[in-house]
């Protein structure tokens, strides 16, 4: 069963004044904190969304005040931090398709037949899926974002970036693989009260 649309409102939460998550632009969290400023209503007044280059320091500015909401991919390998953090909140959970993911190269670049690829590590097991047949051999170097995968490639570090549609435009990239959305979970997070912290 796919729940494309499920979306679970677990607390009453502030007003969304400003979202913070993974960037830089053109990554999938900055689309999912597009989703969940529609998702709460907030689109009218178009809440400010901060890019970090961690969701850990997202965290950190959520602690600080900087931001109101911060929107964590359940694939991360560390979200558990936030969900034990009793500094945090969980407030909403939802579904979301992230934008299409594929193998993109600079325009008519040259290819090696065993390339270095870079990625962000959540969605790593993908790119045997989607990577041409004729690159039976490959490396991988981890990136801290989809983004800061297609820069790789732009800055000469990786041949080939696994990475989204928003990224490789925004790196002038194009996909030499097919390309495909990711069904993820997303966390919401807010700053858990005072009086739960000491109760």
């Amino acid at each position: 069963m796919t729940l494309l649309s499920f979306t679970a409102l677990l607390r009453d939460s502030d007003l969304v004044s400003a979202v913070g998550t993974l960037g830089p632009q053109g990554t999938s969290s900055e689309a999912a904190a597009r989703h969940f400023i529609r998702l709460s209503g907030s689109d009218r007044s178009q809440p400010p969304i901060h890019l970090f280059d961690t969701y850990e320091e997202a965290g950190a500015a959520l602690r600080d005040g900087q931001v109101t909401h911060v929107i964590v991919a359940n694939a991360y390998s560390a979200v558990n931090q936030f969900y034990m953090d009793p500094g945090l909140a969980l407030t909403h959970v939802f579904v979301m398709d992230t934008p299409l993911y594929g193998i993109a190269v600079p325009p008519n670049a040259a290819v090696p037949d065993s390339p270095t690829i870079a990625t962000h590590p959540a969605p790593e097991p993908i790119i045997s899926q989607l990577l041409p047949r004729r690159h039976t051999t490959y490396k991988v170097i981890h990136s801290t974002s989809t983004s800061a995968a297609a820069q790789a490639v732009t800055d000469g570090t990786a041949d080939l970036a696994l990475t989204t549609v928003p990224s490789a435009e925004l790196h002038g990239l194009e996909f030499i693989s097919d390309t495909r959305p990711i069904l993820m979970v997303w966390s919401v997070f807010v700053r858990a009260e005072t009086e739960a912290r000491t109760a």
